[in-house]
């Protein structure tokens, strides 16, 4: 179950990282963030990120173009 939706297209790098770190810090533990970025780079920068921090990356794939995260906040 998503808690909050981030949308991050027309985002490049590092925007979209900026926002997901401002986002999570808004949120409880536990909660669950998908996030939506149409950033090539992201595939990488956003499962780096989570490891990084050690929020949990449930879920990643890629729609007409668009790559989806779901990350649970440690």
């Amino acid at each position: 179950m998503v808690d909050v939706k981030l949308d991050c297209k027309g985002m490049m790098c590092p925007m979209p990282i900026v926002h997901i770190t401002k986002k999570i810090k808004t949120m409880e533990p536990g909660s669950v963030l998908e996030v939506v970025a149409d950033d090539v780079g992201s595939k990488e920068d956003v499962p780096a990120w989570a490891s990084r921090t050690g929020n949990e990356l449930m879920e990643t794939r890629e729609e007409n173009g668009n790559y989806y995260f779901v990350i649970k906040k440690k």
